[in-house]
């Protein structure tokens, strides 16, 4: 009886085959980048690539929430070429090389886990055994390397990038802030605080206060992000899936409207109401 094909874990050496991968992706980069490359690569500078990364992270992130294997495979690929191309575009301005970027991030990850990488008899050598003390170990590391080049934080919250969706943001300003004890003793006190910050953007909408709306409508939805932290929820996970939710079920009313020959612009609003309410029951989970 043959033997199966070995799975990609057990395949030796595999991390060769990736670093040859990476070398050649690298090459055909700088092919790209050549006079005698591709014109719209060669036109290409750091701030045009950037929406293009982020476009492409979220590519992958959409594939991991549909558990989506064969398209994981390939967003990857999108997302490292992402990496690389911008590595080309800083050596050619002799910024630092794609190497020198791949050999910081390795030589990082060693040094702030020092308690897999480090000798017994290292004194760095902390023994760790959850994931919260990894976390805690990882800033007490992060803040000796920012105090030995000089780079004082100002406060805890310092080091969010502005660059974050807004909600993400919100999310990573609070979980800092709550380090060091700035945070609601539990869901109920968020809970209150969500009811206060609705009655002021009630009050500021009735008054006709477009600008103290917008204020107020703020304040809400960074309550909310809290809310969910203190329920154990990712913010941006969870409106993700109420996105879709919504998506899916918005389709399928207006799909039920076509086929009783009916159009979106010619129902009542009472009509559109009934279908939606159709539209959950078929899909509720």
């Amino acid at each position: 009886m043959p033997m199966s094909e070995p799975t990609r874990e057990t395949r030796p050496a595999d991390h060769q085959r990736a670093g040859a991968a990476l070398q050649r992706l690298a090459g055909i980069m700088a092919r790209l980048r050549s006079p005698t490359g591709c014109p719209w690569d060669r036109e290409q500078t750091l701030k045009t690539l950037a929406p293009y990364v982020i476009e492409e992270a979220y590519e992958v992130v959409e594939a991991i929430e549909r558990n989506d294997m064969g398209e994981l495979r390939g967003e990857i690929g999108d997302l490292v070429f992402e990496g690389v191309f911008l590595a080309q575009l800083c050596a050619e301005s002799r910024f630092f090389t794609l190497a020198d970027a791949l050999e910081d991030v390795g030589d990082k990850l060693i040094r702030r886990h020092p308690h897999v990488f480090a000798r017994e008899t290292d004194d760095t050598a902390v023994r760790i055994t959850t994931p919260d003390d990894v976390k805690v170990r990882w800033e007490e590391i992060k803040a000796r390397e920012r105090d030995r080049k000089g780079q004082t934080r100002r406060s805890v919250i310092d080091g969010v990038p502005r660059a974050l969706p807004a909600l993400l943001r919100a999310y990573r300003l609070s979980a800092r802030a709550a380090t060091v004890g700035f945070d609601w003793p539990d869901p109920a006190a968020v809970v209150a605080k969500v009811r206060e910050e609705m009655s002021e953007v009630e009050e500021a909408a009735a008054r006709g206060d477009e600008p103290q709306t917008t204020e107020e409508l703020g304040d809400l939805l960074f309550a909310v992000v809290n809310l969910a932290r203190k329920l154990g929820v990712e913010p941006e996970a969870a409106l993700r899936a109420a996105n879709d939710k919504f998506t899916q079920r918005f389709e399928a009313m207006q799909q039920a409207l076509a086929e009783g020959g009916k159009a979106m612009d010619e129902v009542t609003l009472d009509e559109m109401d009934a279908a939606w309410n159709a539209a959950k029951r078929l899909t509720a989970p």
